[in-house]
């Protein structure tokens, strides 16, 4: 199985998607697990049934049993903290800011796999989910692991195209109806 199946799903309309897609195959600046639970995540984050059915066995072939369930473990955290966050960062009452979350977060503090990976996932999922707080939260922490400018871009990039295909085709089930 590859993402041919996704590519062949899109319309004419969206082969940018399509040749964006493509490039993921041939990923050169983020290790395999990095990449692979990238992809994961934002398939998940993407809440698309076609994508996640391609994807998660791919991912499944390419992750250790631990990077697998991390990755589909940001995706589920971050469905939850971009929620919070995004309402505390957008919320005029700077006063909820100063509140305690009151969230259990333990995950992200022993995700089990390389941090520095488990943040580039929880980035890309915050990026899909529109958090501008999370971002900054998960870019500086990235920054401090040593991750460079070149691959938290890369991340955010693989989190654009997956949203973009999931997008695509759920409107192109929707205008097929």
């Amino acid at each position: 199985m590859s993402f041919d199946i996704l590519k062949n799903a899109l319309p004419d309309y969206a082969k940018d998607i399509r040749l964006n897609l493509s490039s993921l195959e041939n990923n050169t600046v983020l290790s395999k697990e990095e990449h692979w639970g990238t992809l994961l995540a934002c398939a998940i984050a993407a809440r698309n049934a076609e994508v996640i059915k391609v994807i998660a066995p791919l991912a499944k072939d390419n992750l250790s049993e631990a990077a697998y369930n991390a990755a589909a473990g940001a995706a589920a955290i971050m469905a939850m903290n971009n929620v919070y966050y995004r309402f505390i960062h957008l919320c005029s009452d700077k006063s909820y800011g100063t509140m305690p979350a009151g969230l259990r977060m333990n995950l992200i503090g022993n995700p089990g796999v390389d941090k520095k990976a488990f943040e580039l996932w929880s980035i890309a999922v915050s990026a899909i989910n529109g958090c501008g707080l999370c971002i900054d939260s998960h870019e500086k922490k990235l920054r401090t692991e040593g991750a460079t400018a070149e691959s938290i871009q890369t991340a955010v990039k693989i989190a654009s195209i997956i949203q973009a295909v999931a997008v695509t085709l759920e409107a192109t089930t929707l205008i097929a109806q």
